[in-house]
């Protein structure tokens, strides 16, 4: 029976998975401030040139008057010559603000703008603010939210924020930098789903001539969790765009699962590269040592990157996971992989020749997928505009695994035209080999052999004899 490498090793894809959780902050925003700080960070919201809009609703004690709304947009004079600037107090990172922009919102009944009035009586007595704010800039803007009180006793405040874009069921909610991702998401949910269906069809008749391999089922079971990341997406973005809150529970397993997809997919290029059902029944006990090491620090690594991610992830500088240390460490991690993945190749092409036509091009195609998300992460990262990243490396990122996807496809496909197919060892001669008098590489390695698709040549008329022939090496 067929030794199943990938199932072994598939539960440290699962654990690694489980840390990806990235934050989320929802369009609709409230919460409770209570600090001895005099300045500190609320939220932020890309909005459009002409249609964002801002609703709030503030209260705090009386007693601990007069607070300030400060609205920063994202300009070089602006936001970044304040954040996390140490050297400059509360007045300093006031000062930066233009009035002539209605970027500060005072927080007292003097401020007609500002919808304050007084509620309650005596020492219960609170500021209740209600209103609005209209943004207009020449381009889309990051504008960033900070509350502070100069030269007071700390800050204490009641907040609710509805962060809008016009009224458009497909913009309302969303960033600037979040346009076209539910679109986008739809697109390929169906493209993946239509390319699962026909790997299910090619299993189909790959089982029928027992060339149904453990690695192919890798590539089904990456694709199906594939198109089930892409539905809970779907989903999760369709009920934000509803109420500007959605479920985060579904955002996150959407993420667990295309983590899911990625390792799987990583895990059997690797097996494939080492040559797992093209030229071996199974993994030698030291390769599958070797495997087992490298794929646990892999999901080590993960675990700790996403831990940081989660623990550190300032939404006040960075804008997307691959815009962060985190983000680097994951990139450096594919890369990694990319190396295990060559020498496994080249290990494989160097005891079986006649399989260059199968691995040449394999090796090729998924170079470019290896250095494909590193690559576009970077131009994202230093090319890209910030209010346009987040939809933009969304779209790069799924086609990316759309390519690799439809790649494997094409060469696994059983056609007699498919001079690349890498299977030619049968499943039901898989116990045979592996009970082969021969010890070592007889007893790991397929007999040499051409291409199993001169099997789907006369399919009316299947040859019987072959199924459990055995060439000698």
């Amino acid at each position: 029976m067929e030794v199943r490498v990938g199932e072994r090793l598939l539960c440290l894809a699962v654990l690694s998975s489980v840390f990806c959780v990235d934050s989320v902050f929802g369009k609709y925003v409230k919460g409770i401030v209570n600090t001895k700080e005099d300045w500190v960070f609320l939220t932020r919201f890309c909005f459009l040139t002409d249609f964002g809009r801002l609703d709030f609703r503030f209260r705090y004690p009386k007693s601990r008057c007069c607070q300030n709304i400060l609205l920063y947009f994202d300009d070089s004079s602006q936001w970044p010559a304040v954040y996390k600037r140490p050297e400059k107090n509360c007045y300093q990172k006031e000062a930066v603000l233009r009035p002539e922009n209605n970027q500060v919102i005072n927080l007292t009944t003097r401020y007609t703008w500002s919808g304050c009035v007084v509620e309650g009586e005596g020492n219960e007595e609170v500021l209740s603010c209600v209103g609005g704010r209209s943004f207009r800039s020449v381009r889309e803007r990051w504008w960033y939210i900070a509350l502070s009180k100069c030269g007071g006793d700390g800050l204490r405040l009641e907040y609710e924020m509805k962060l809008t874009n016009g009224q458009s069921f497909w913009t309302q909610h969303f960033s600037a930098d979040e346009f076209g991702i539910l679109e986008t998401d739809i697109t390929f949910l169906v493209i993946f789903s239509m390319v699962f269906l026909l790997s299910c069809y090619f299993a189909y008749n790959l089982k029928g001539r027992q060339l149904l391999h453990t690695t192919y089922k890798m590539f089904m079971t990456a694709a199906g969790v594939e198109v089930l990341s892409l539905l809970f997406h779907c989903v999760y973005w369709g009920l934000y765009a509803r109420d500007g809150v959605g479920n985060g529970s579904l955002k996150i397993l959407g993420k667990l699962l295309f983590s899911v997809s990625f390792l799987v997919f990583l895990l059997m290029l690797i097996l494939l590269g080492k040559g797992f059902t093209v030229t071996r029944a199974r993994i030698s006990h030291s390769g599958s040592v070797k495997l087992s090491i490298y794929m646990t620090v892999y999901t080590i690594t993960y675990v700790i990157l996403f831990i940081y991610e989660a623990e550190f992830f300032d939404p006040g500088e960075v804008l997307y996971a691959y815009d962060s240390p985190a983000g680097y460490g994951l990139m450096g991690l594919q890369l990694l992989a990319y190396v295990w993945f060559c020498y496994a190749v080249l290990v494989s092409l160097k005891h079986y020749p006649e399989k260059q036509p199968f691995y040449i091009p394999f090796f090729t195609t998924y170079t470019l997928w290896f250095f494909a998300v590193p690559v576009m992460a970077l131009i994202a990262n230093f090319g890209i505009p910030r209010w346009a990243r987040e939809k933009i490396v969304n779209g790069i990122q799924l086609g990316i695994h759309l390519y690799a996807h439809i790649v494997f496809l094409v060469i696994t496909r059983p056609s007699a035209a498919n001079k690349n197919f890498p299977y030619h060892v049968r499943t039901s001669q898989i116990g045979i080999l592996l009970s082969s008098p021969k010890v070592g590489e007889g007893a790991e390695s397929f007999p040499h052999h051409a291409y199993g698709n001169s099997s789907f040549l006369g399919d009316s008329q299947p040859n019987f004899t072959e199924l459990f022939s055995i060439q000698s090496v």
